[in-house]
């Protein structure tokens, strides 16, 4: 492939293999300027889209943080829980063939920062402290989380301004400004011990896999005032299809979003508290763009560019107020699409999305290729360098999970399987895409050949 071969020859003119830069964003769906969402400000995200490749449909595994970050971590699909890495480790006695520890034990230096996996920091115990429990053993040479004045890394995790930790949700508000510098809130903080590994690495001469995970737009939304300013007297576009679903669905009552401080408003009536919730995580994505800006703005000033593979990638979507639903947690669109870019130097035709569609387990084997390593056997995912290469090209399907509940998304169609009825027949969900309804019509029992086929489709993929 002429992309590949240009790659290798460029990677070639150095002394070491490329870098990587990963930069994962808790809870951002595609609620970027890039995508599409004109009224949001998020130039340094929409900077890196004109300058590699943006994937409009890019699904994850499991719309809830730690099952997500298992499949990008592992390019395997696993189980739907938080603690999806932390099962593993112990069943397989830290013999987890992790995308960190596969790049480690290839001669790259690997440092984590943020909130990569579950845990930030990755780290188990009481306050997610725990050195003596790995939540991916052996897989940095570095994983760290600056605590602060949240003073560890449970603490920052939810933190709000000047240090504030979640003890009761309800006692926390669900939004907040305060006015301030960037580290008043946890992301700062992040953001500055990144720049300085950053800096170190560049010293060290042996290329990096460096991961840096942004918490925020993660509840509770908040962040520096600063950044609320450009919504405040903002006119929000519509909620598409706002209604609670009224047959079979994955449907959830939003547990986590309410159980915060809501000051007395109810989120599914009162459309003015709405506005401000949706103000605030615009607020707040815009906010994590910020960051996302300062990183790539030292890796220019360190000459590094040029020779260092970029992904930025989001691990899951967010319902604001679509099916009545204000979280992830669903098997709806909004919560198992979310935003991924990649950049490389040299790359052919960039600024131009890519529609295919791929999962977030491609992303593991897709930097294997880029840094020309081998791939480990028994991935689920696969590369998807030849889009890389030519944003036309096709894309696959996607496979997603949550619960007892499994979903499959193919180019026209959403298919969602169930646990078994009472009498042994699963039941299912149904959409098409080509249809104005989309997600709101469950057209199983109208299509019964469809529902065949793409449950036979599922059933393969997710479990052969």
């Amino acid at each position: 492939m002429r992309f590949l071969l240009s790659l290798l020859l460029v990677t070639a003119a150095y002394s070491q293999k490329p870098n990587i830069l990963l930069i994962c964003i808790d809870d951002l769906r595609p609620e970027l300027n890039c995508y599409g969402a004109d009224y949001i400000q998020s130039p340094h995200i929409d900077s890196l889209a004109k300058s590699g490749r943006l994937f409009s449909r890019h699904y994850v595994q499991a719309p809830t943080c730690g099952a997500s970050r298992y499949t990008l971590l592992t390019g395997t699909y696993g189980a739907s829980s938080n603690h999806a890495l932390f099962a593993a480790a112990k069943k397989n006695k830290g013999a987890i063939i992790s995308m960190p520890r596969h790049f480690r034990e290839r001669g790259y230096v690997t440092v984590s920062v943020g909130k990569v996996s579950h845990h930030p920091g990755g780290r188990g115990g009481n306050d997610w402290n725990d050195d003596s429990i790995a939540e991916m053993p052996d897989a940095w040479d570095r994983h760290l989380m600056p605590s602060g004045m949240w003073q560890h890394p449970r603490g920052i995790m939810h933190g709000l301004a000047h240090g504030e930790i979640r003890k009761n949700a309800k006692d926390m508000s669900v939004y907040q400004t305060e006015q301030g510098e960037d580290d008043i809130y946890p992301d700062g903080l992040i953001t500055n011990e990144a720049l300085n590994q950053l800096d170190i690495l560049t010293k060290n001469k042996k290329p990096f896999l460096l991961a840096i995970g942004i918490i925020r737009p993660h509840l509770p939304f908040g962040c520096p005032a600063k950044y609320l300013e450009p919504y405040k007297n903002l006119k929000l576009p519509p909620i598409p299809h706002p209604d609670k679903p009224a047959g079979l669905s994955t449907w959830h009552g939003s547990g986590e979003f309410r159980k915060y401080n809501n000051f007395g408003k109810d989120i599914y009536t009162d459309i003015a508290h709405q506005d401000e919730v949706r103000r605030h995580y615009a607020a707040c994505v815009t906010y994590a763009d910020a960051q996302v800006g300062r990183i790539l703005t030292r890796l220019e000033e360190l000459k590094q560019r040029q020779n260092t593979i970029v992904v930025l990638w989001g691990d899951h979507g967010w319902h604001l107020g679509e099916h009545a639903i204000w979280g992830k947690h669903a098997l709806f669109e909004e919560s198992l699409r979310s935003p991924l870019i990649i950049s490389t130097h040299d790359m052919a035709r960039t600024g131009e999305p890519a529609h295919g569609i791929v999962e977030s387990c491609d992303i593991f084997p897709t930097l294997c290729d880029l840094a020309a390593i081998d791939t480990p056997p028994e991935r689920k995912g696969k590369s998807i360098i030849t889009l890389l290469e030519d944003p036309d090209a096709k894309g696959d399907v996607a496979i997603s999970y949550h619960g007892k509940a499994a979903t499959i998304r193919t180019e026209r169609y959403r298919l969602i399987v169930h646990s078994m009825g009472n009498q042994g027949e699963a039941q299912v969900e149904l959409y098409d895409h080509q249809t104005k309804e989309g997600e709101t019509l469950n057209l199983a029992q109208q299509r019964p050949k469809v529902v065949r086929e793409l449950s036979t489709l599922l059933m393969q993929r997710r479990g052969g």
